[in-house]
C-alpha cells in the first residue's frame, strides 16, 4: 500500500489502513522513543501518544515530508515533552564551535556498550546526541524542536561526547 493510500485510508478512519501505517512505523519509532528517553515504559507511552496524534491529525499532513519524517516529528516532540516533565536539560555553559567537533567515535566499540552508554547519558545529553549523531538532525533544527538555542544544542552534544568518550573508556 503506499503512503498516499494509507493516508487517504487514514483520513477516512478505515481501521486496516490505520493498523498498516501503525505496523509500517512501530518499530523504527519505538526505537527512536527509547533511545531518547531510555525507559522502556516511557517509550511505550510515548509511541501511543504519537500515533494517537498521528491518527487524529493525519488530515493536516500536507506531504511536503515523507509520512514517516512527520511522525518522527511528532514522536521526537513527544519524547522531549516527557521527558521534560521528569527533568530539565543539563545547565552546561557555551562552547567555541571547535569544542563540539571533536572526534568521538573508537571504531572497536562494542554495539551494546556504546548502546548502553548512550542510555547512561543525563536527558539533555542523550536527547541531542540521539538527534545530532543518529537521526542527522543539524544544531539549528534540533533547536528549533526542542526550544532551546542552537549554542546549547552544541553544547550538549559538546558533554555527551565527552562522558561517551569516558564511559567507554571505562567499559574497556
Amino acid at each position: 500500500m503506499t503512503e498516499t493510500v494509507l493516508v487517504s485510508g487514514c483520513i477516512a478512519n478505515d481501521r486496516i489502513a490505520q493498523r498498516q501505517l501503525y505496523d509500517r512505523y512501530k518499530t523504527a519509532m519505538y526505537t527512536l522513543a527509547y533511545r531518547l528517553t531510555g525507559d522502556f515504559d516511557d517509550a511505550n507511552d510515548v509511541l501511543q501518544d504519537t500515533f494517537l496524534e498521528v491518527f487524529k491529525n493525519i488530515k493536516q499532513f500536507r506531504q511536503q515530508s515523507t509520512l514517516g519524517a512527520w511522525i518522527k516529528t511528532i514522536l521526537i516532540r513527544k519524547a522531549y515533552h516527557k521527558r521534560q516533565k521528569i527533568k530539565y536539560f543539563d545547565l552546561v555553559e557555551e562552547l567555541p564551535p571547535e569544542a563540539a567537533s571533536t572526534n568521538w567515535y573508537d571504531e572497536n566499540s562494542n554495539t551494546e556498550h556504546l548502546e548502553a552508554a548512550i542510555l547512561s547519558l543525563p536527558e539533555g545529553f542523550r536527547t541531542v546526541f540521539v538527534l545530532v549523531e543518529i537521526e542527522g538532525y543539524t544544531h539549528r533544527e534540533v533547536a528549533k524542536m526542542l526550544g532551546i538555542a542552537e549554542g546549547t544544542s552544541k553544547s550538549q552534544l559538546f558533554y555527551a561526547k565527552k562522558k561517551l568518550r569516558e564511559k567507554l573508556l571505562s567499559m574497556c
